[in-house]
């Protein structure tokens, strides 16, 4: 039987999980892990989606998803093949991984998000790796208790539905953590007992999730629409875009114009170098330059954010 393929709306809450090939190990050391960690917020800059909750066993991951408009399964295939080409390097190994198709549960935010972070964080004791959920490092609980800060992970939207003060609601949370304690492996948590296995809420849920991933595929902007939309930002002529000028201005323009048409556009890199002109390995370098200014330029980020807007309600209307 065919699989069903998989749900996608903008704003979709997913229970992740991602297994080692034949339960392999996928982490070894130390040096592993933060490289992962470095690959989840790489992937949150680039696609803008969410990670609310991880948990990082030895042989698999958990991961609470949010997405926007990029699809998760294009956000796992960047995570888990940049992380599958660096461990074999690192490891000398060659071939997969992880399982060739990672699990995903579209979740019923409103009715299930803070137990699904419970039950992600509490995935260390349910393997006997330890008594206490605070003591484990490779979560994001200790994050929720104030322990330490991962920049890339979201928390407040959780700790919000537990109170509006933070030391109140970290204080709720940890106590809903503990009285959840002795609860082991939830099959709801994995699919089963709902009225479709890739969601997890009750049959009103479900309706409503099956209806919005069944709405209309949004168009991806071409190759005109992403030109059009960075001339009008930066006030210039596709002239002087294919120009061979190496004006700041005109250089930062193309660079936007190649990170828009690898993210957003149904046109590729390829039609967009031949149209201005430049070499292909150039455009690729212009992107990952551009990609590192956006770090620490706020400026440069706004104006990314502002064209990715553009572009997406420029989707909705094709």
């Amino acid at each position: 039987m065919a699989r069903k393929p998989r749900l996608h709306y903008p704003g979709a809450l997913y229970h992740v999980i991602l297994r080692g090939n034949a339960r392999q190990d996928v982490f070894h050391d130390v040096e592993d892990r933060y490289r992962f960690y470095l690959f989840l917020q790489e992937g949150t800059e680039r696609f803008g989606h969410r990670i609310l909750a991880f948990c990082m066993m030895t042989n698999h991951v958990h991961l609470a998803v949010q997405v926007d408009i990029v699809p998760l399964s294009r956000i796992m295939q960047n995570i888990t093949f940049r992380y599958t080409r660096w461990h074999n390097w690192r490891h000398g190994r060659t071939g997969h991984l992880f399982q060739g198709r990672y699990k995903s549960f579209l979740v019923d935010a409103d009715s299930y998000l803070q137990e699904l972070v419970a039950y992600i964080h509490l995935n260390p004791l349910r393997a006997s790796l330890t008594t206490k959920p605070a003591t484990y490092e490779w979560s994001s609980h200790r994050a929720y208790l104030g322990k330490e800060t991962i920049p890339w992970l979201n928390i407040d939207q959780v700790l919000a539905t537990f109170a509006s003060d933070l030391t109140k609601a970290r204080r709720i949370y940890s106590g809903f953590v503990l009285e959840r304690v002795k609860e082991g492996h939830r099959e709801d948590f994995h699919g089963k007992g709902s009225a479709d296995t890739r969601v997890i809420g009750e049959d009103r849920f479900v309706e409503s999730a099956l209806e919005r991933a069944d709405s209309p595929v949004l168009r991806k902007p071409d190759l005109d629409t992403v030109i059009a939309a960075v001339k009008k930002m930066y006030g210039l002529e596709e002239e002087e875009l294919a120009s061979h000028g190496q004006a700041r201005r005109v250089a930062e323009a193309r660079s936007m114009a190649a990170w828009a048409v690898q993210e957003f556009s149904g046109g590729t890199l390829t039609d967009l170098a031949r149209r201005f002109g430049r070499d292909l390995s150039a455009m690729s370098t212009a992107i990952r330059r551009l990609n590192e200014r956006r770090k620490g330029d706020i400026g440069l980020a706004e104006k990314a954010d502002r064209l990715a807007r553009e572009l997406k309600v420029a989707s909705c209307q094709a």
